[in-house]
């Protein structure tokens, strides 16, 4: 079997979901993973103009978790960000919630999900609206991921946020403090913000309340630090904006990370967290049965129609006008959208220029023949 997460699901995921209740969305997800790239979603054919050589290439599924074919996808929306990014400093602010409330995510993803959003939309709306740190409508995007690196679940955050931002005359303001904002105030009041819409949600009871109670739980929570770090600054935001189009598609776990996964287990390594007990040393080699493995990866299935990245303040959708203001004030021409990038460009970026398919005898360019309905396979002549 091929040591891929396509392999994986090939082999392990029919029973698994035999045992298990999933959503219908992880199993249309887990239907194209392994399916990518196979004859089962078509493609097309290309033979050498001699005579020589005959292939066949097969479709990308083009799901958001596949870690196969989202490539180009992550760098087009980079792209799109890098065209809209102010030429300022940038911070990194990560917001995690308390992982006694793992249980309580599980039940509710798409509606935590939104509460989590919404609590640092609230905290940072409040505190950068106050003179004493900004009193300007600040700029930043939120990306919201649930994993760690051991595909743990560890729902979290990411915020790339610019050092300043629009007064309401027109003019760029820089935050009153070195520090930006002072992180024990920040994680307070995220903590308490969060924890109250909480309760909100518990007695209009639109959350639904795993079998273990959580009052109790929740009241401790009060009192416990809460995860809320500020990166060092950055002198632009392209650095971050990298970090997190590594993980809007592809998934948690890329194929070079798996090792085996032909032994009845599978094996992956990852490195740590820099905050981890054991970070800063050698990749760390998990092994998982194929059950605890998919049980960890498919936790992580983005729920449909719930947008994982978000823009508010001057990088709202809604902004252009306001984001183009602020630009002038920086010295910036307004946003232009960039052209699509082409597959052939996105290819000269790791090969220069670009391999086309070549006959291994010849050397001519394969030329294309014929497509490959769904399902039909390759032509006998390639069996």
């Amino acid at each position: 079997m091929e040591c891929t997460l396509r392999g994986i699901f090939q082999q392990h995921f029919e029973s698994y979901a035999e045992r298990h209740r999933l959503p219908a969305y992880v199993h249309r997800a887990a239907y194209w993973i392994a399916r990518c790239r196979t004859a089962e979603l078509g493609g097309h054919v290309r033979r050498c103009p001699q005579g020589h050589v005959e292939r066949a290439f097969y479709n990308s599924c083009h799901q958001r978790m596949c870690p196969q074919c989202q490539a180009i996808e992550v760098e087009r929306w980079l792209e799109r960000q890098k065209a809209r990014l102010m030429a300022c400093a940038h911070h990194h602010l990560i917001f995690t919630i308390a992982h006694e409330l793992n249980a309580l995510w599980c039940w509710n993803r798409a509606a935590m999900a939104r509460l989590l959003f919404r609590t640092v939309r609230d905290t940072l709306g409040e505190l950068l609206g106050d003179e004493k740190y900004l009193g300007a409508t600040p700029a930043y995007l939120a990306a919201l991921h649930t994993w760690g690196r051991s595909l743990s679940l560890h729902p979290h955050l990411h915020v790339l946020i610019a050092d300043g931002g629009l007064d309401a005359q027109g003019a760029w303001v820089k935050p009153r403090r070195s520090h930006f904002l002072p992180a024990r105030v920040l994680m307070l009041l995220f903590r308490g913000k969060f924890l109250a819409a909480l309760r909100e949600g518990v007695e209009r009871r639109a959350l639904r309340l795993p079998p273990e109670p959580i009052e109790q739980r929740a009241e401790a929570l009060g009192r416990k630090k809460w995860n809320v770090h500020i990166r060092a600054r950055y002198a632009h935001g392209e650095g971050v904006a990298a970090y997190l189009a590594r993980y809007l598609r592809g998934g948690p776990l890329k194929n070079t990370q798996l090792l085996d996964s032909g032994t009845g287990r599978v094996c992956f390594r990852y490195r740590p967290h820099r905050d981890e007990d054991d970070a800063g040393g050698e990749p760390i080699t998990m092994n998982l049965s194929p059950e605890a493995f998919l049980a960890r990866y498919l936790a992580h299935i983005p729920i449909p129609r719930l947008q994982a990245v978000r823009g508010y303040g001057l990088y709202g959708q809604r902004q252009g006008e306001r984001l183009d203001q602020a630009r002038a004030a920086l010295g910036q021409p307004a946003v232009e959208e960039p052209e699509t990038l082409r597959v052939e460009d996105f290819l000269a970026r790791f090969r220069q220029p670009p391999e086309p398919a070549r006959c291994s005898r010849c050397g001519s360019v394969l030329v294309f023949v014929s497509a490959l309905a769904h399902g039909t396979g390759p032509p006998a002549s390639l069996h």
